[in-house]
């Protein structure tokens, strides 16, 4: 009865946190404002945690905990995603059989152009994720592609990542309807309750950050892709933004979605962008 009586209240509460940040722009889709809904989610955090800076959100639980923080400083002088850091870097110069590279996929050599995804592509008229657009440059390039959760992927954002750290999320929503459609997708989607603890991505990271289920203090939403791909105790390796979201609906013992469905990656556009202006701060560590 506890439980239930817990899982009620805060659903009720994750509930009420819905309608203080994304207001009536979910009622109708003329009426969809991704840049009103940023401001309020930026706010909504600010306001319950004023002692934080913008940029600390970006550092989840160790922005929460002073005893966590210091033991993540001193974890970072040799961090757990080094070899994978190192891995990822090494791919990435690697000629395919074709002998090109992962480099002339993307603009800028692909050095330094993690806060610019996800991005909607017009032509398509979806959402094309980073993880997305490595494996389309395989395939392109002749290439099989690889496990979206870990091992090559995770290790492949991992130094793309690296090469953007300091560099501000500045995620696009062009005035498309497919667009504006894709964000309001992903806003449902992170507020909407599924799975037998009835709980929602809000439950835990909107409604309760800084708590703790069992050993794990929750990160805010504020700025919680701007660490992946992250490298996880719990996993004991690298994980990348499909591994969180697959994970997260395990945890509420949800059905988990095939990794890059339009779900997820609209789920991932619409985090990324209410984090705009906050600095990548990936790859990192968690619990």
């Amino acid at each position: 009865m506890k439980l239930q009586s817990a899982i009620q209240f805060a659903s009720a509460a994750v509930a009420l946190a819905a309608l203080i940040v994304i207001g009536p722009s979910a009622i109708a889709a003329d009426s969809i404002d991704p840049a009103a809904d940023a401001k309020a989610f930026q706010k909504y955090f600010t306001d319950k945690f004023p002692r934080l800076e913008l940029k600390d959100f970006v550092n989840g639980p160790y922005s929460m905990n002073e005893d966590m923080r210091r033991q993540w400083q001193e974890k970072e002088e040799f961090p757990p995603y080094e070899f994978s850091l190192e891995a990822g870097k090494e791919m990435f110069s690697t000629p395919f059989r074709n002998g090109k590279t992962y480099a002339d996929c993307f603009p800028n050599g692909g050095i330094g152009i993690r806060q610019d995804y996800p991005y909607f592509d017009g032509k398509e008229g979806k959402v094309v994720t980073l993880e997305l657009a490595l494996n389309r440059c395989r395939e392109a390039n002749g290439e099989a592609p690889i496990s979206y959760v870990k091992d090559d992927m995770a290790a492949l954002t991992a130094y793309m990542a690296f090469t953007s750290r300091g560099k501000p999320f500045d995620i696009k929503i062009p005035n498309d309807p497919r667009a504006l459609e894709a964000f309001e997708d992903g806003k449902r989607y992170f507020y909407t309750r599924r799975g037998q603890l009835n709980f929602s991505c809000a439950s835990c990271h909107v409604q309760n950050p800084g708590e703790r289920i069992r050993a794990e203090i929750l990160a805010p939403a504020l700025g919680i892709l701007n660490a992946m791909p992250i490298y996880r105790s719990e996993w004991g390796g690298m994980g990348t933004i499909s591994r969180r979201f697959v994970t997260c609906n395990i945890q509420t013992r949800g059905v988990p979605l095939e990794p890059q469905s339009d779900e997820y990656r609209n789920l991932e556009y619409y985090l990324s962008y209410v984090s705009n202006g906050l600095p990548i701060s990936g790859p990192g560590a968690r619990p």
